[in-house]
């Protein structure tokens, strides 16, 4: 690899940590506003994405989607519930399963929170071509994919 190419690597992992230090600020925000801690917002992010996608999402996969263990997800489960961010309800194709919902009330608050975000995110990709648009969303889901591996990898001992 030549060294212009490693600077430029170098360069767009920087912009991707600036990026997620700033992405981080808002959800921050967020989580400030309606007294939530961060993995509080990453819970919800988790089951709010599990809905777009069709998915019922149970405590076990939310433990899996935030890394934590069961009892963990348990008093983050109640917590989110007792204070009316999500619901408890009886899967429909199997009514022993419970799956977990983001109430209206929260759902509602992240759109008005997030929403302008989004359409100001839009608005910046409206002179991409689909072309370009298909490399960067493979180019972040392969970081995204990295990003994950290296979080949930135990750091070596001192």
């Amino acid at each position: 690899m030549s060294e212009d190419a490693a600077r430029e690597r170098q360069e767009l992992a920087l912009l991707l940590r600036r990026l997620t230090v700033e992405l981080d600020a808002v959800g921050q925000r967020f989580a400030q506003m309606h007294g939530l801690n961060r993995t509080d917002v990453r819970a919800l992010v988790a089951i709010m994405d599990a809905a777009r996608r069709g998915e019922a999402l149970t405590a076990g996969r939310l433990g899996e989607a935030v890394d934590l263990r069961s009892a963990s997800v348990t008093a983050l489960v109640d917590r989110l519930e007792k204070v009316g961010h999500l619901r408890r309800t009886r899967d429909d194709e199997d009514r022993r399963r419970v799956v977990l919902e983001m109430s209206d009330s929260t759902m509602a608050a992240g759109a008005e929170h997030f929403g302008g975000l989004a359409r100001d995110l839009a608005a910046a990709m409206a002179d991409y071509t689909p072309e370009q648009l298909a490399v960067v969303h493979r180019f972040l889901l392969d970081m995204t994919d990295v990003v994950t591996r290296h979080a949930r990898t135990d750091p070596p001992p001192p």
